[in-house]
């Protein structure tokens, strides 16, 4: 009688192992609370860190200015509104950039037609040697949609932080070269940021694109 108790004892031990083993391992409470802690502290994280990214808005770039042309007349953004144009910012001292990039500005244009409601700005970055007429002889070479503006220091450097562009003087004597943000910027004919535009292809491609925004 004693032996039939224990061996249904150890029956009921071997099946409360049984149901234990069927039902999973065995994880302890403080594993479980440092699982969710690491959880909790990664969730919040990427919260942080999405919420907190700055957006891109297509009014951070672009705004108000009075600039001389390079024909001697003054000009404003406003001159520009009813088509959409391009705007690119270098200096006529320039080694080779420049006027890599205003002679595809104007191959682009040219593709277009001589029809075609699209405009174009290049701004210096070099005022003091970049006079009205120093950019007319410049731009003689391109495409005479190409608009060149110039400007005291106090007038041409709220349009570089309007535009986002750097520019920094390298060198001290009079032949000294600007370091310059490099960039096309594409503006729609409200006059609004549209993107960088790239001028580096064929250019009825870059013409195709253009067309959307007439």
């Amino acid at each position: 009688m004693a032996n039939g108790s224990k061996g249904g004892a150890k029956g009921l031990k071997r099946g409360a192992k049984g149901a234990q083993s069927s039902n999973g391992p065995n994880v302890s409470k403080p594993l479980l609370i440092g699982v969710g802690a690491v959880f909790a502290a990664v969730f919040a994280a990427f919260v942080f860190f999405t919420s907190s990214k700055p957006t891109t808005s297509t009014e951070m770039i672009g705004g108000p200015f009075q600039l001389t042309a390079h024909t001697g007349q003054q000009v404003t953004e406003q001159d520009f509104l009813g088509r959409p144009f391009l705007v690119f910012f270098g200096y006529t001292h320039c080694p080779d950039i420049c006027h890599t990039t205003l002679f595809e500005m104007s191959e682009i244009l040219r593709a277009m037609g001589p029809d075609a409601k699209v405009g174009a700005l290049f701004v210096t970055v070099d005022p003091e040697r970049d006079t009205p007429e120093t950019l007319k002889d410049y731009l003689s070479n391109f495409d005479p949609r190409i608009i060149g503006v110039t400007g005291p220091r106090a007038s041409v450097d709220p349009v570089l932080r309007e535009y986002r562009i750097f520019s920094k003087r390298a060198g001290k004597d009079e032949d000294y070269s600007v370091d310059h943000t490099t960039v096309v910027y594409l503006m729609d004919k409200n006059g609004r940021f549209v993107a960088p535009f790239n001028v580096a292809r064929r250019p009825a491609e870059a013409a195709r694109e253009l067309q959307r925004y007439l």
